[in-house]
């Protein structure tokens, strides 16, 4: 049996385009409107997975998917600094996110370490490849990187090293405990040229 998981990453919103922890809040105009144009862009899935923040939803209501909501499949929980933008919270708390960026351990901000939030997809993933079929999760970049931490085995500490653009389907099939992995592949380009 091999089991499909497409991941594909929000439009994008005030916070995405200020370097800021979301705190929330929706999907841009624009995003809205990539969104749109990129609905029936990816193949027909058994199953659609919503992770539960504002932006997945209604991404996943632009790109016309109905989907249930997962909480295992929520992002990660920056705890006090949801909300602020990084160069804020450099500002405040300078060595914090430093030793943030540098140990995954590391959740004094009172939320979740990264290591947490890669164990917690790990997880999530390895019953999802028990899933017969194709699904479709619109969940928040990190969540991304989670998953990629997780199916290639790497450290932790790699989760900073990996981009997730906005509007990307990263897309894994795997049987008998192994994943493939096919990253960032866009769900459309708009008519000016901009991938996302």
């Amino acid at each position: 049996m091999t089991s499909r998981v497409t991941f594909v990453s929000p439009a994008t919103s005030p916070s995405l385009r200020q370097a800021r922890f979301y705190g929330g809040d929706s999907i841009d105009d624009v995003g809205a409107a990539h969104a749109r144009s990129a609905a029936g862009s990816l193949p027909a899935p058994a199953r659609v997975l919503v992770a539960p923040s504002v932006r997945c939803l209604q991404t996943a209501e632009a790109l016309g998917l109905d989907g249930v909501e997962i909480p295992e499949l929520k992002g990660l929980d920056v705890g006090r600094w949801s909300g602020r933008t990084l160069e804020e919270v450099g500002a405040a708390e300078p060595e914090a996110v430093g030793r943030w960026l540098t140990d995954p351990g590391w959740a004094a901000h009172g939320g979740e370490s990264v290591r947490d939030v890669c164990e917690r997809i790990g997880g999530w993933l390895d019953t999802a490849q028990d899933t017969e079929g194709r699904t479709v999760a619109v969940v928040e970049p990190e969540i991304v990187r989670a998953a990629v931490v997780h199916v290639l085995g790497l450290p932790a500490a790699a989760f900073w090293r990996l981009d997730v653009p906005p509007l990307t389907a990263t897309e894994l099939s795997g049987r008998t405990g192994r994943w493939n992995l096919r990253l960032g592949r866009p769900l459309a380009v708009s008519p000016d040229g901009w991938t996302r």
